[in-house]
């Protein structure tokens, strides 16, 4: 029997657990659309997101080390698919909704600067009212994608990205009224974290920043030497935590988030705050900051004229419009720029 898009649409749901987020169910978009025949508006989300320029950029943004010579090094897209690869492990585990938790993975980093987050760092410090990638990547499918009509993305997907980030503060937000209200943005959450500390150590130990036998050795002794091991220790433990029969919220397990909190501490300490890192970043620093006060000091008309981002209204403040400029531009964008508006043209040779 042929079964029409819809229908085969309610049977999938049925598969999931009661506590799974359903598209059918969904809070909907700020601008309500038509459905459409063959896919949950989760699965546009997420086909919006693979689509859109913010995203394809994400290729040529810092992760941690700054135009590594090496092919082998993350950047943020990498970084964004694996958190993607990881939450589906875990959501298909658990009996939740791959596709909302694919389509948050994709966005959760889409507002973040050329850098990685030194580049977040100057324009905090320099834009009226501070700077945060999370608020940009709202920013982002809300208003500067297709040119001002942003991505009208559900609210399950705005919510996942509001609530993924957490720095150096607790990895599970386990109190309600701080915790995502769909579980596939709380496994977001934690598949973030697991992601980014395997592949940095990973990434550190291909620069020679430091050794596997660097790690704390009860770290090891618990999660293994290889990555994958690593890896599916963590999977593993948020999969034995969580008990959704008895309550709505991802956990890990005390060993467990000992395990990601010590891991944190330990690459915070020899690789984000490393002097042999932060060389390159903070020249980086000075490019951005010199880009910021060229165009809000020095040369307003121009970039009202040349450089105006998509989708910013014309009214908005100057520094709100550099803001979102520098933040939508790659690595190498942003050092190209600074090198053609503020470094000395070589004279041609007769």
């Amino acid at each position: 029997m042929t079964r029409t898009p819809t229908g085969a649409v309610d049977a999938r749901e049925q598969l999931l657990s009661p506590l799974a987020c359903r598209a059918s169910q969904s809070r909907g978009r700020v601008r309500p659309e038509p459905e459409d025949p063959l896919r949950t508006c989760f699965q546009r989300d997420r086909d919006r997101v693979l689509h859109c320029k913010s995203f394809r950029r994400l290729a040529r943004k810092t992760q941690v080390f700054l135009s590594p010579a090496g092919d082998h090094y993350r950047t943020r897209i990498t970084h964004t698919l694996e958190v993607s690869q990881i939450a589906r492990t875990i959501s298909r585990a658990l009996g939740l909704n791959e596709d909302l938790t694919e389509a948050i993975s994709l966005a959760h980093d889409l507002g973040h600067t050329p850098f990685g987050h030194t580049g977040e760092a100057v324009l905090n410090r320099l834009l009226p009212g501070g700077f945060h990638h999370v608020r940009q990547s709202l920013r982002v499918v809300d208003l500067l994608e297709k040119d001002g009509k942003g991505l009208n993305l559900t609210f399950e997907v705005r919510e996942g990205i509001e609530r993924h980030s957490k720095g150096k503060g607790t990895i599970l937000a386990d109190q309600p009224g701080r915790a995502s209200s769909t579980l596939e943005a709380q496994v977001v959450r934690v598949a973030d974290i697991i992601a980014y500390l395997n592949h940095d150590l990973d990434d550190a130990i291909r620069a020679q920043i430091l050794d596997l036998d660097d790690v704390p050795p009860a770290i090891l002794q618990r999660v293994g030497r290889r990555r994958s091991e690593r890896i599916a220790f963590m999977v593993g433990d948020v999969l034995g935590a969580t008990d959704l029969e008895r309550e709505a919220l991802i956990r890990l397990s005390p060993i467990g988030e000992e395990v990601l909190d010590t891991l944190r501490t330990f690459l915070y300490e020899r690789v984000y705050d490393n002097p042999l890192v932060h060389g390159d970043l903070e020249r980086a620093e000075r490019v951005l900051e010199a880009l910021w006060r060229h165009f809000v000091d020095e040369a307003p008309e121009t970039f009202r004229e040349v450089y105006w981002p998509d989708g910013v209204p014309a009214d908005e403040a100057i520094e709100r419009a550099v803001a979102d400029f520098i933040a939508s531009m790659t690595d190498r964008y942003a050092l190209r720029l600074h090198e053609d508006l503020l470094l000395p043209r070589h004279w041609p040779v007769f």
